[in-house]
């Protein structure tokens, strides 16, 4: 039910408005003059006004341009004695939602009715879902309009407000860490921590003392207690970044502290309950991760109540143009120099680049040109090769695309040196995990450690 204000100095025709009004289960407001309408208008707060064009005191323009001076956001439906086609444009440029000629029928006041309360509720939440939408861009930054975006913050307006685990999904260098600070950001948890956890840069031994702590004496080294991310999350928000690279082990005392939002610190028996909002994310398929046997399949269900996957570069050319601009000026700034401009030729190149390593190697590219820059505009020429594939770290080795000419000059190709092949295969593994060294060295099948010690003898 809603409340409808009439405005009209003819007694009959308000009763008539009434009348309609209370059939179809609103409660109508009566008022006789332009004065009354807005004082009406004021104390009822109601969701709609039906305002005659020609009243005593003045006519429904001055009522539109009070209402409108007023702040009062509040359709009206105007109507008029005359039938004038001037008289209803005016109206409608004024800002009514629509005009009606009397005498008034019922179908036709019903059908008006329900036209202007249902385009208000939808005016209304999409004012609502601007907003919301230009916070979370403000938020941490987050730029750009394509459809492929919108759909991601739609989610995220809708998941922010609640307590609900979010994985977040995609390719390295799409920024997953920013939209989950934004996440955050746009929580009930905003003015509580946000705790980060990388969990393919952490140590193996010290995984599960950086995620729950440790009492003092837990182990060598251990002179005092220590907090882990969980407790220092407690009522924000705990950020599990790359959780896939966590030993399967740790993965059972992950999901019991994600389950029951309770652990024990290392080398302790007292239960710690805590409050954690958790986020994930990953750049690997997680279900083929699940069947392979390398990610619990019961923790993978309890991450992903909400997934959500962020879309490459590739699916947000659009963006390009507002995302070059901003780390122009962003870069420029941290070089202390004046943002050059970018030329369309820029642009236009910039729309044409792979991007395999999305949003950050975007910013990457644009840091090495205003660098080498030297004044004027930014051209597609200052721009680095980024497409290229990368050279051989290994002199003599070439890596044909054709696995048929590969297979025919492999004998010639590759040499018999085995540090040079060693080297080559560290090289590639690297460049394949974009330099995570423990993915790396499951690819090659050694231990971390090995692969820090061949790496530091190079």
């Amino acid at each position: 039910m809603s409340t409808i204000l009439c405005i009209d100095d003819e007694p009959a025709v308000n009763a008539s408005l009434a009348q309609a009004l209370w059939g179809m289960g609103h409660q109508p407001v009566l008022a006789s003059s332009l004065e009354a309408g807005l004082r009406a208008a004021s104390s009822e707060a109601p969701a709609l006004i039906i305002s005659d064009h020609q009243l005593p005191d003045g006519a429904g323009i001055e009522l539109l341009a009070a209402l409108r001076n007023s702040g009062l956001n509040v359709p009206v439906i105007v109507t008029s004695s005359y039938h004038s086609v001037e008289q209803a444009v005016e109206s409608i440029r004024h800002g009514a939602v629509d005009y009606l000629t009397k005498p008034l029928r019922t179908e036709a006041i019903r059908l008006a009715v329900s036209n202007a309360l249902e385009l208000d509720r939808m005016r209304r939440v999409n004012d609502d879902h601007v907003r919301e939408l230009d916070q979370l861009r403000g938020s941490r930054h987050i730029v750009g309009h394509s459809p492929a975006l919108r759909a991601v913050m739609d989610v995220m307006r809708h998941v922010a407000p609640t307590r609900a685990t979010v994985l977040l999904d995609g390719e390295s260098g799409t920024g997953k860490e920013l939209f989950a600070r934004a996440l955050h950001e746009l929580s009930p948890r905003a003015n509580q921590p946000f705790v980060t956890v990388n969990c393919a840069a952490l140590p193996e031994g010290l995984v599960e003392s950086s995620l729950f702590g440790h009492e003092r004496g837990a182990f060598t080294g251990a002179t005092t207690r220590s907090l882990g991310a969980f407790e220092r999350a407690h009522r924000g928000t705990l950020l599990l970044d790359e959780v896939t690279e966590m030993r399967l082990d740790l993965q059972a005392k992950l999901l019991r502290a994600i389950q029951e939002q309770e652990f024990e610190r290392v080398g302790g028996h007292q239960t710690v309950r805590v409050d954690v909002r958790i986020v994930a994310t990953t750049n690997r398929d997680l279900r083929a991760e699940v069947e392979a046997g390398r990610f619990r399949r019961d923790l993978y269900f309890r991450l992903h109540v909400v997934p959500i996957q962020m879309p490459p570069l590739r699916d947000r050319l659009e963006d390009i143009p507002e995302l070059a601009e901003h780390f122009v000026r962003k870069i420029a700034s941290q070089l202390g120099v004046r943002p050059p401009r970018l030329s369309s030729g820029a642009i236009e190149a910039l729309r044409r680049r792979r991007w395999t390593g999305n949003i950050r190697e975007l910013g990457n590219a644009l840091e090495r040109a205003l660098i080498l820059c030297r004044g004027g505009d930014l051209t597609a020429q200052a721009l680095p090769e980024v497409d290229r594939d990368p050279p051989s770290p290994v002199p003599g080795v070439r890596r044909p695309n054709d696995p048929a000419r590969a297979i025919a000059t492999m004998e010639a190709d590759v040499p018999l040196d085995l540090a040079l092949l060693e080297h080559d295969a560290i090289q590639r593994a690297l460049e394949r995990t974009g330099g995570r060294r423990l993915q790396a060295a499951r690819l090659l099948g050694i231990s971390d450690r090995t692969l820090r010690n061949k790496l530091r003898a190079r």
